[in-house]
């Protein structure tokens, strides 16, 4: 059976199925660039419910290519499984029979919020228009949110990598709104070397032909940057990834039923290829081209007096945590992030990089709680 062609972007559009997704409407936003960002939304998913005094609130942030389904099933809608199922739900760490957690879909996304597949107020597709963002857009966003959902101060903000970034500049942008936060793999401004990887996956992207400088959405199926984007998941996954699980899950075995040697794969770029299929179909390459920008842009410290002029406004007890095979943001940047902070960094064991505060949910979740139990 053949399968279908792929669509220009692997975006959720108008008239795709809801799922779980509600919506705010925003107001025009001004962002740092100077532009104004009219006819927006945010897609958000919530589970819980809100106490009246507005208590029990807490905010958790997705990664680059995360989306607002922290758990649940793959369903119409929604199309993988909730990416962060042993952290949340009744009885665990994030346990929403106590807990209102909301957890949105970036500005400049591509699951549900607008952003580059989506359609501008002239009636056409924002394509290549869409402005740039950064992490302080992206949280702008998100406390008009708050401040619809009725929350005056989240009892927690919690996220990893760009969600990460998203949490510390909610805590220093909003010290009042913030009781507490979990800072997961990230930095407080981001390194020469996390914008070179980035710089790469950027130049992946728009060396396809059917990048079309971003204005690719109206392609007919089976055209759009796929190749591009694919590219880019492959040099992002081994950033996520450590060496050593690399090694001892593939070493240079070749994949089951092929020869390298007669141009067949080697069995760790069939698990690439695997990646970088699966964010093709779940993803915009526009979306990823804005939110990563947005990533290497970071830096809570600019137009604050640098990053300890930012760090001492933040009022909430924190915790900072990294992953300790983690090579894309290594322990270093949380030792330093947390000396800032007047704490110390607690370090995740994990053989799988970056991707561990995905993966060992276990341990995330002795965090979480640890965060929680006097909140």
């Amino acid at each position: 059976m053949t399968s279908r062609p792929l669509p220009a972007t692997g975006a959720w559009r108008e008239g795709h199925p809801p799922g779980r997704r509600r919506w705010l409407g925003l107001d025009p936003l001004d962002l740092q660039s100077g532009s104004r960002l009219t006819g927006a939304r945010l897609a958000y998913e919530t589970w819980g419910t809100l106490d009246p005094d507005g208590g029990n609130a807490v905010l958790v942030l997705h990664a680059l290519t995360g989306d607002t389904h922290l758990r649940g099933p793959a369903e119409p809608g929604h199309p993988s499984a909730g990416w962060w199922e042993g952290v949340v739900g009744p009885g665990l760490a994030l346990d929403t029979d106590r807990w209102f957690v909301v957890a949105p879909n970036a500005l400049g996304g591509c699951q549900g919020s607008t952003g580059p597949a989506d359609t501008a107020p002239d009636g056409k597709t924002w394509g290549g228009r869409f402005p740039a963002l950064t992490v302080r857009d992206l949280v702008r966003a998100e406390v008009a949110l708050a401040d619809a959902l009725g929350v005056d101060g989240w009892a927690a903000v919690i996220g990893g990598s760009l969600g990460g970034m998203r949490a510390l500049e909610w805590a220093v942008d909003q010290p009042e709104r913030v009781r507490s936060a979990l800072l997961l793999c990230c930095g407080a401004v981001a390194s020469a070397e996390q914008i070179a990887w980035s710089s790469a996956q950027l130049h992946a992207i728009r060396a396809d032909p059917d990048w079309l400088g971003g204005d690719y959405h109206e392609l007919p199926a089976g055209r759009g940057p796929h190749a591009g984007l694919g590219l880019a998941r492959r040099i992002a996954h081994l950033t996520y990834r450590s060496p050593h699980e690399l090694q001892v899950r593939f070493g240079s075995a070749a994949q089951d039923g092929e020869d390298p040697a007669a141009g067949g794969r080697y069995a760790v770029e069939s698990y690439l290829d695997h990646h970088a299929a699966k964010l093709v179909r779940r993803f915009d390459a526009a979306s990823y081209v804005r939110l990563t920008e947005a990533m290497s842009a970071h830096d809570v410290g600019r137009d604050r007096g640098g990053v300890s002029g930012a760090l001492s406004r933040v009022g909430a007890r924190t915790l900072v945590a990294g992953v300790d095979s983690d090579r894309l943001f290594p322990p270093a940047d949380q030792h330093s992030l947390a000396r800032g902070l007047g704490t110390s960094a607690r370090i995740i064991g994990s053989p799988y990089g970056h991707d561990g505060f995905l993966i060992e949910t276990e341990q995330v979740s002795e965090l979480v709680r640890e965060l929680l139990k006097d909140t």
